[in-house]
């Protein structure tokens, strides 16, 4: 892949996570407390559920920062595993990927 459309998918792709991440909220944001039961327990399922999320969406955007990296090294598109090519379709697809699929 073209190394600045590498670039600009993961700029692209950095800010569509950071916009998911603030649609989410902040989480130390405390509501209302309900008071039956069965409500606090539907509450905290959610704040789990919004919380596992985040945790993907900030380590999706910590792969993007490495890949960037990699991007100013020239290493970009190289398997961190193996030093393989990655192949078009799998960056296209993914792309902070850093390593092949089989890896």
């Amino acid at each position: 892949m073209d190394p600045e459309q590498a670039r600009k998918r993961l700029a692209d792709e950095r800010a569509r996570i950071e916009q998911e991440l603030e649609a989410l909220g902040d989480p130390s944001v405390a509501n209302d407390e309900p008071e039956a039961p069965e409500d606090k327990a539907a509450q905290l399922d959610q704040l789990e559920r919004e919380q596992a999320i985040r945790e993907e969406l900030k380590g999706t955007l910590a792969s993007i920062e490495r890949a960037l990296k990699r991007l100013e090294d020239g290493t970009y598109g190289t398997s961190v595993v193996s030093g393989k090519p990655i192949p078009d379709e799998r960056l296209n697809a993914v792309p902070w990927a850093d390593r092949l699929v089989d890896e």
